[in-house]
């Protein structure tokens, strides 16, 4: 007798997905499937549609077509009458509470402490008890390396430290899929590191499915299980890292690393 081996359903799925600016399409009919687990970086060109396949993630911006599901429901739409129709507010906001997001300027709360930044999502979205939510606020920012800092004001932080601090309040909502976008780019080179070895260890540590931008292509080789090259809105290439960045298949993807090769 054959054992078949479980179907492992996608955590991400963009299928057939289109996204315009008035004429402009920055997504062509999309299909994109990340595994419960894996860690994908998105890299490519200025207006290749990197950080939209972010936004739509995160409901930020809609979609023109195709559907998006997360975690094998979909996010973009919604059942009725057992059709799908386009979603509405609320299931956008229940679904949208299993995708994290760190964006490249931190949106870090100024008149609350690094401790409160991470409390105040965990209790107003999650309705979570406060001393439930500080004691969660307080894990994550010793995760992260900010055990000293948890009275600290974002203008009394680093960039390095900040970032950080947008890390822990993003984990902090027990999202299912993490999203990075240029996550180190407003940072000062000395600082990078600091950001960088904290989503080396939650790789390591945790089974979160993440999606990241990045200009950082060392970063990414290290980092990710596959990389995803984009040009004009949809999948150009993809792989391994170590296949990718050595041996590129295309020769718009051999274009770009040529001209980022120092980066490499």
């Amino acid at each position: 007798m054959t054992m078949e081996m479980p179907v492992t359903q996608p955590m991400v799925r963009f299928a057939g997905v289109t996204k315009r600016y008035g004429a402009l399409t920055v997504l062509d009919n999309l299909d994109l499937e990340v595994a419960p687990g894996e860690m994908v970086s998105i890299i490519g060109p200025s207006g290749s549609g990197k950080t939209t396949v972010l936004r739509v993630l995160m409901t930020l911006e809609g979609i023109d077509g195709g559907v998006i599901h997360v975690d094998g429901a979909p996010l973009t739409h919604m059942e009725r009458n057992g059709a799908l129709v386009p979603a509405g507010k609320a299931h956008l906001r229940r679904m949208s509470r299993n995708i994290g997001m760190c964006f490249q300027h931190f949106n870090l709360f100024p008149h609350m402490t690094a401790l409160q930044n991470c409390m105040e999502g965990p209790v107003r979205a999650l309705g979570l008890k406060k001393a439930e939510a500080r004691e969660r606020a307080a894990e994550l920012l010793e995760l992260v390396g900010l055990a000293d800092k948890l009275g600290h004001y974002p203008a009394q932080l680093s960039g390095g430290q900040q970032q950080r601090v947008a890390i822990a309040r993003a984990l902090a909502m027990r999202p299912k899929v993490m999203l990075f976008d240029e996550v180190t780019s407003a940072l000062d080179p000395e600082v990078i590191g600091e950001v960088t070895n904290v989503i080396r260890k939650l790789v390591a540590e945790y089974s979160l499915t993440m999606l990241m931008v990045t200009h950082q292509m060392g970063f990414a080789r290290d980092i990710s299980d596959r990389v995803c090259f984009f040009y004009g809105g949809r999948i150009e290439e993809q792989g391994p890292p170590a296949e990718l960045f050595s041996n590129p298949r295309k020769e718009r993807t051999q274009q770009f690393l040529s001209a980022v090769r120092e980066a490499i």
